[in-house]
């Protein structure tokens, strides 16, 4: 899949986003709201991102992108949160790899894939390559960190003998290669910040920021923000 470069390349109004980034904020919030535990939130939200991916792929978003646990996530929150999240990972990956033979999505699974067991890892890169072939892609970001990913991005091309490299030989090393930088970042649950999501990939992503939090997200907001990227002109650097 090519990299859709700007090349200071203007970008009418009216075309819709080829590919959507989605923080999902706001599951601990979402239950304490309510007087329960945050892992409820989380479970909440796993439906969610479930209900939001299908409707994404209904309505020709060719790729999706989903924070699911950020390097820093997993390093200070509590020990029941994190494997809440990564018991609903494995959750997903077992229904990901039932559904796989009947959907066309390819799943890609981004991030330090250290803190999963050898077994977890070899079911996540089975499925990769059984979808690889597919049209639509999910990109599902799990113990992912922008910074950690430019790191180990250098690190390769360093290993590889490079000296002296390229805006491309950087893309080439990063957990997305061959895939288009977002289009539009959304985050849900008020805070407006990139909290370390695809630092390289979102130079010139459109940013949409909403109060709602990501176990009330809903259909018709995916419907919302779509329209509002395509009443936005983008224009990577170029005069109006």
């Amino acid at each position: 899949m090519e990299q859709n470069k700007p090349n200071g390349a203007e970008c009418s109004v009216g075309s819709a986003p080829r590919h959507i980034a989605f923080i999902m904020d706001g599951n601990g919030r979402w239950a304490k709201k309510r007087g329960m535990p945050r892992e409820y939130g989380h479970v909440q939200g796993a439906k969610v991102f479930r209900r939001i991916i299908e409707y994404c792929g209904d309505i020709g978003i060719e790729i999706v992108t989903v924070y699911a646990l950020s390097t820093e996530n997993y390093a200070k929150r509590p020990k029941k949160e994190i494997d809440t999240i990564l018991t609903l990972f494995e959750e997903y990956l077992t229904d990901a790899e039932r559904d796989a033979p009947s959907r066309d999505l390819r799943v890609c699974f981004i991030g330090d894939r250290s803190i999963f067991a050898p077994d977890i890892r070899e079911r996540m890169a089975a499925l990769e390559r059984a979808t690889m072939s597919r049209k639509k892609r999910l990109n599902v970001a799990i113990n992912y960190g922008g910074r950690t990913e430019l790191v180990a991005a250098f690190n390769k091309l360093i290993a590889s003998g490079k000296t002296n490299v390229t805006e491309a030989d950087i893309e080439a090393a990063l957990y997305t290669a061959g895939c288009p930088d977002p289009d539009i970042i959304v985050r849900t649950g008020a805070e407006m910040r990139l909290s370390n999501f695809l630092l390289w990939q979102s130079a010139y992503s459109e940013l949409y920021f909403t109060d709602t939090l990501w176990p009330d997200f809903t259909e018709s907001e995916v419907d919302k923000i779509i329209a509002d990227f395509k009443g936005r002109k983008r224009r990577y650097g170029a005069a109006e």
